[in-house]
């Protein structure tokens, strides 16, 4: 092993699960699902990263049993692969066993785009799509290159609130899905979160300016994504972790902040540990960025620190650039900025660490860390392909 790494590559255990190293492959939409569907080709995409030694494999978004669940979110989405119907489990079931059988550990990430999806889009385009309080976000912000103008003007204007009939729908199919992971074979459960999809869209006070209990101040707008991890928790019962995403930028507006200060982000997460989430999953457009003046925590630092609970770090772990600079022309290319993470990790500031790209352009990459071998070098053409 490669001494100087030596640190990520020791176990962690979360509830029942036991991780065998701090290297988790991070959610990445792949649209390789049709109807929503995992076939063999994706099972076999998932179990060349466990045999890459990644210690735990978080899948693509798969969306929850409701039916507004999943469309076209702007950027072109399509065979988004869901966590309902007997077909799309029996696949679930195959990408697990096949996970497990090279030793890997692997938590599907449950999603609803809530106002990302464009209406009348996705298996069910007759479903209105969900919005808190009718509203999709600014207009103003850094958006990313595929939000045209057009696509911005459609979006931006107001649909009816939720109900409490639409919100209670929406959590009982959390829970659904849970319930059906749990079922097929998954080791956990994690929740996607964050960058302007439906529980952020709670979260946020730009996409939430509800007056009744599920809006108001900073406690108020988690009180949605705390019945959903309640919910959850009791699908999958004590035994399961449970990772919740969040990030303060959002594809509505990249400068988005949901908290201003430490204070405040606690104040948004202890409602939401206390629920039953035990690893906060803090997404940054970089790991080495302060999440707030005045210190050089990081936002999965800082979110260990209010909560108590353990957090994992992501963004931009290999690669020069970010997530969306790639999708812009920037193709970015490894670096090594592991001395940046391992100085931070072993500060003890995060538990785990979260690589997007890096693994999903080589499935070795974790190995080949351990190893002091280079991974193969960035190749943004990897992002168009199965690989």
């Amino acid at each position: 092993m490669n001494s100087a790494v030596g640190a990520l590559y020791t176990p962690l255990s979360i509830r029942s699960v036991t991780l065998q190293n701090r290297i988790v492959m991070s959610a990445m939409t792949r649209s390789f699902s049709p109807n929503g569907i995992p076939g063999e080709d994706v099972a076999a995409y998932y179990r060349r990263r466990a045999e890459g030694e990644t210690g735990l494999i978080i899948t693509e978004g798969v969306g929850v049993d409701h039916a507004a669940a999943l469309g076209s979110a702007g950027l072109g989405e399509t065979d988004i692969p869901h966590m309902y119907g007997d077909d799309a489990l029996q696949g679930w079931r195959s990408v697990v066993d096949q996970v497990h059988a090279a030793g890997g550990v692997i938590f599907p990430q449950l999603w609803h785009q809530g106002v990302m999806r464009v209406e009348g889009t996705g298996p069910h385009p007759q479903a209105p799509s969900c919005r808190p309080s009718g509203l999709w976000g600014p207009a103003q912000g850094l958006t990313p290159p595929d939000f045209s103008d057009e696509h911005i003007a459609r979006q931006i204007q107001p649909t009816r609130p939720m109900s409490e009939t639409d919100i209670a729908d929406v959590i009982a199919a959390y829970g659904r899905s849970a319930a059906n992971a749990k079922h097929v074979g998954f080791d956990g459960i994690a929740i996607h979160a964050a960058h302007g999809y439906l529980i952020d869209n709670f979260l946020w006070r730009e996409t939430n300016t509800r007056t009744d209990k599920w809006g108001g101040d900073l406690a108020a707008r988690s009180r949605f994504a705390v019945e959903v991890v309640r919910t959850i928790r009791g699908a999958v019962g004590d035994e399961l972790p449970i990772l919740f995403r969040f990030s303060q930028w959002k594809q509505q507006d990249f400068k988005a902040r949901l908290a201003g200060s430490p204070a405040e982000l606690e104040r948004i997460l202890v409602p939401i540990a206390e629920a039953g989430v035990d690893v906060f999953d803090a997404s940054t457009r970089y790991f080495n960025t302060p999440a707030f003046p005045d210190s050089e925590l990081n936002l999965a630092g800082w979110a260990k620190k209010v909560t108590g609970k353990m957090s994992m770090t992501i963004g931009g772990v290999g690669i020069n650039t970010g997530m969306y600079d790639t999708l812009k022309g920037d193709k970015g290319e490894s670096v090594d900025n592991l001395p940046l993470l391992l100085a931070r990790f072993n500060r003890h500031e995060f538990d785990l660490v979260g690589v997007g790209r890096a693994i999903l352009h080589d499935p070795a990459w974790s190995r080949k860390v351990k190893r002091g071998i280079a991974p193969s070098p960035f190749d943004a053409k990897s992002l168009e392909v199965l690989t």
